[in-house]
């Protein structure tokens, strides 16, 4: 089975030259090792150094040459936005201090549904509405890309419990 190797960043191909595109969520776009197959049918298997977030536009170099193109699936999300940039970074702190995958936009977070995240965001005074994108969350700030709740903190050591984030202060 032909074997993808190496990410190419997005920008630094050209996209034209793809032979394959796969169009993939966000959990599947973070992989290190999986059989995938091609919107064309062509089978291949990801075979990553480190698992890796994959991003709308990257390319993925095949062994024997030639380039798969990435390309994000809509998934459903919520959308956040608010009255003021001050109101946007504020809801922002609290998704970051919960360790939520979050996409942020000059405008706008997108989160996957909570609904208990919703509830709080709801109550903090966000403007929430559903839809279907492409998910890009942003990476963590220890080199992860927290894409579960109960994700792993390779270089950063808490005194506390991260299943009840309210109320809690990070000190270093």
């Amino acid at each position: 089975m032909p074997r993808a190797t190496q990410v190419l960043p997005r920008g630094g191909w050209v996209e034209r030259t793809a032979r394959h595109t796969v169009t993939l969520d966000f959990d599947d776009r973070f992989r290190r090792r999986k059989r995938t197959v091609a919107e064309s049918g062509f089978a291949f298997l990801l075979d990553l150094e480190d698992a890796t977030a994959l991003r709308d536009g990257d390319g993925l170099l095949l062994e024997g040459g030639g380039v798969i193109l990435v390309r994000a699936a809509p998934e459903p999300l919520v959308e956040v936005r608010a009255a003021t940039p001050s109101l946007l970074l504020r809801l922002a702190w609290h998704l970051g201090n919960r360790h939520l995958p979050t996409e942020i936009g000059a405008d706008r977070l997108l989160i996957r549904d909570d609904h208990v995240i919703v509830a709080m965001l709801r109550g903090l005074g966000a403007e929430l509405k559903r839809v279907d994108e492409p998910f890009n969350p942003e990476g963590g700030a220890y080199g992860e890309h927290n894409r579960q709740p109960g994700h792993r903190h390779g270089h950063h050591h808490h005194d506390h419990d991260h299943d009840d984030c309210d109320g809690h202060h990070h000190h270093p």
